[in-house]
């Protein structure tokens, strides 16, 4: 975990347009590099999501995003070097596969050689997939989410590649349903899906690679989505959440939006948390960085890649802290296990970590003392480490049953294990919980 701490004098200066202070530049250049910084750790699966921001930033070091897209092609290239490759890529489910799509079109490359197509072959495919199981499911759910199934649509847009009119519709038909709770979650909307899907429609209302019958109802639907996130605002300007405004505001840049008051409060709100440490997931930064700039996925489509020499390089001013105090000074955290229906605490227990411990440190050092075994299982994601199995019960995706992680008794908590760090006396709930 890091921390960037860089005090941004004049922050409370009124933002017009979705413009950024020129006191932020520091502070932007300071969540570049440390993207940077993330594509040459050797210790973590490359993330397409981290390409794509690096190459939509103003400030760029070629040679290292040229290595950043190697390791990419290596994971995710169906006949690459990479001896494993090959296997990967049929493992690959929507969301991933469109990630790397986009951080293709980033990159400029050439999408007509027999290798590019698979890919874009292997993308409708799945799109086609997904579709399918929402009109077979009798609630409609897709093989992996929406937001997948939307991330897909608009990897495919940018790359103006026609795609099939009953694969839009499916969307049209999902964002008709809004209101009969397709893109809700945990009670309230979900801003990221409803962002994505926004996005995906209105590059293809940019880009028009439809059939035109179809082109009022994007147009009304693009309307729709950009009312629900201006709706979904909060009181402290973010979009839900401050880890679903990134791409809340993504829209809102995307659809000619900025000129409402919500863009800049939301704006705003962006650069606190980011001033405060707040965004630390790499996912998040990445979604991030382009509104920094001014910038949607959606400008992934006119890109021009164009040879220059570097400007980004590192700032010693831009200081990383490990989230974990190298001291003695310790807090306790209360964490307790539920899987209804039983009404039994599966478990129950106070667990000592250092101060700054993530809660998935809370997790490990529960795992590893007595007097009560505690057992978890964690599956690697772009988005960081996702909670799959506790106490020997574990989440499902075609169940639609997941680990819910709670400040108890009932308070969602909007980041990941990795990402959330407890205070002292916090309670942590884990409920086995339906999605």
């Amino acid at each position: 975990m890091w921390l960037l701490l860089l005090i941004l004098t004049g922050l409370g200066l009124p933002v017009q347009l979705c413009e950024i202070p020129r006191e932020g530049s520091a502070l932007i250049k300071c969540l570049n590099l440390e993207l940077l910084r993330l594509s040459e750790d050797q210790s973590v699966e490359p993330n397409p999501s981290v390409y794509v921001a690096l190459r939509l930033s103003d400030e760029h070091n070629p040679e290292k995003e040229k290595q950043y897209l190697q390791r990419l092609r290596n994971v995710f290239q169906p006949g690459s070097s990479s001896p494993a490759a090959g296997g990967q890529q049929k493992q690959l489910q929507t969301g991933r596969l469109a990630l790397y799509l986009l951080a293709l079109r980033a990159a400029c490359h050439d999408m007509e050689t027999r290798q590019q197509r698979r890919l874009v072959t292997h993308l409708k495919l799945h799109l086609h997939k997904e579709k399918e199981q929402m009109a077979y499911q009798r609630k409609g759910h897709p093989v992996t989410s929406y937001y997948q199934y939307s991330l897909g649509v608009l990897a495919l847009c940018v790359h103006h590649k026609r795609i099939d009119t009953p694969v839009i519709q499916k969307l049209l038909n999902l964002l008709n349903a809004e209101k009969r709770s397709k893109f809700t979650r945990s009670g309230g909307l979900s801003v990221d899906t409803t962002a994505m899907a926004g996005l995906a429609l209105a590059c293809l209302k940019q880009t028009a690679v439809f059939d035109p019958s179809l082109g009022t109802a994007i147009s009304q639907a693009v309307q729709r989505a950009t009312g629900s996130i201006l709706e979904a605002q909060t009181a402290q300007g973010t979009f839900g959440n401050i880890f679903s405004s990134p791409l809340a505001v993504q829209l809102l840049i995307a659809t000619g939006m900025s000129k409402k008051p919500e863009c800049p409060k939301g704006m705003e709100a962006l650069l606190l948390g980011l001033k405060r440490g707040h965004i630390q997931n790499p996912m998040i930064m990445s979604q991030l960085l382009p509104v920094l700039y001014g910038k949607s996925y959606l400008d992934l489509a006119t890109l021009q890649c164009q040879a220059g020499p570097g400007t980004l390089e590192v700032d010693p001013s831009c200081l990383r802290v490990g989230s974990v105090t190298s001291g003695v000074e310790m807090i306790t955290v209360q964490l307790a296990v539920e899987c209804p229906p039983s009404p039994n605490v599966l478990y129950r227990q106070s667990i000592q970590v250092p101060v700054g411990s993530s809660l998935q440190d809370v997790l490990q050092t529960a795992a590893e003392q007595g007097p009560r075994q505690f057992t978890f299982e964690t599956q690697d994601t772009l988005h960081g480490p996702m909670l799959t199995a506790v106490m020997g019960v574990r989440a499902s995706t075609g169940e639609r049953r997941y680990w819910q992680l709670l400040q108890a008794p009932d308070t969602s908590l909007q980041n990941g294990i990795a990402d959330y760090q407890p205070q002292e006396g916090e309670s942590i709930l884990l409920r086995f919980s339906m999605w």
